[in-house]
């Protein structure tokens, strides 16, 4: 084993070996989990991202310990926790879990229920351990008010406090931001994100909103029907899917059928040069923004047929003569309108998937 991987290897703290998890109801099987293997590093950010359904939530319950697998092994801080021959229960693995619906006592302040997650130590180390948690979250002014008297998104901030109080080995976010309102919840990623990193947590979230999983982590899981997809930085999610499916459910894509003959394929857009070289019939991923608009009455490609403005940019549909309907999105100064003739321009290189 190369120095490289041997510190790799020193720094994982969550592994998880061809896990399989099957629930029974009603006389039927339902796989919820299909041989999943999964590590972690020290300190970074995982989202679990995937549709309803997918087996994110069964994934973080395994980890938690609050569920037991049917197959494989699951390690934490390099001891088997979970499998054939190991269990610890939950209360012995050094997890903080901070749940959808924030668990807060309504009956206790915001510092008892931060302390209440505190069980060793001396009265003196739990309330210097409070005031730093405080301090982290930003509700040292709010410490003797009770949930009921906070904003959601300072509930929030409690809960991951109470989380974060015994210092544990890996915190545990289940559809963290769920219950905020839109606009509260885009600035809470930013606040979750400055306080997990401030406290050099490592971090398991599970959500199925791509934007909060690309805008927060530092690593993404693509998870459907029970299996991770692709696991990856959300650059290479985002810009490198390794499937169809992914690019489907990961932000917006065109797919325009075309014939691959080594490094270019030609569609109705032309000949495009692609990622890498393929052969015979593929579809072609085209993210919208990867396409340039410029109005040509007289030598365009496609005429618009509807254009939402949402002032930071706009969405424009468009209709090629005997293909494909596109997808646009340009800078909110391009001057579009239903019915214009424009020409089309991809950036390239552009990846291509079996047909």
């Amino acid at each position: 084993m190369s120095t490289i991987e041997q510190e790799r290897e020193s720094n994982t703290v969550i592994e998880l070996h061809a896990v399989s998890k099957t629930y029974h109801s009603a006389g039927k099987a339902i796989v919820a989990l299909r041989s999943v293997s999964l590590r972690v590093q020290r300190g970074r950010l995982l989202a679990l991202l995937g549709p309803s359904g997918c087996g994110k939530t069964t994934l973080l319950r395994l980890i938690a310990g609050l569920e037991t697998p049917d197959q494989g092994e699951i390690w934490l801080e390099r001891r088997p926790v979970a499998g054939p021959s190991a269990w610890v229960a939950p209360e012995q693995r050094r997890i903080g879990m901070v749940f959808q619906d924030y668990a807060l006592f309504p009956h206790l302040t915001v510092r008892e229920n931060i302390r209440f997650a505190l069980l060793s130590g001396s009265p003196a180390e739990k309330e210097r351990r409070v005031n730093e948690m405080l301090t982290l979250v930003g509700l040292v002014g709010k410490a003797e008010r009770y949930p009921h008297q906070l904003s959601g998104g300072e509930q929030q901030r409690v809960a991951l406090a109470r989380a974060l109080a015994p210092a544990p080995a890996v915190v545990l976010l289940d559809e963290p931001f769920s219950n905020l309102d839109a606009a509260l919840r885009k600035d809470m990623r930013e606040e979750v994100r400055r306080i997990l990193t401030a406290a050099q947590a490592t971090t398991v979230f599970v959500t199925h909103d791509q934007e909060e999983a690309l805008s927060i982590a530092d690593c993404v899981a693509v998870m459907n029907q029970g299996a991770i997809l692709q696991v990856g930085a959300p650059q290479d999610i985002y810009h490198r899917p390794a499937r169809r499916e992914i690019a489907e459910f990961v932000g917006e894509a065109n797919f325009l059928p075309a014939v691959a003959e080594g490094e270019f394929a030609t569609c109705a857009l032309g000949s495009l040069r692609l990622a890498w070289p393929a052969n015979g019939a593929v579809e072609l991923m085209v993210r919208p923004e990867s396409i340039a608009l410029t109005p040509n009455q007289t030598a365009g490609h496609a005429r618009v047929e509807r254009v939402a403005f949402f002032g930071h940019d706009q969405l424009v549909w468009l209709c090629l003569p005997g293909g494909p309907a596109l997808m646009a999105r340009t800078l909110p100064d391009v001057h579009v309108a239903p019915g214009m003739v424009v020409s089309i321009q991809v950036r390239e290189p552009v990846l291509a998937y079996p047909a």
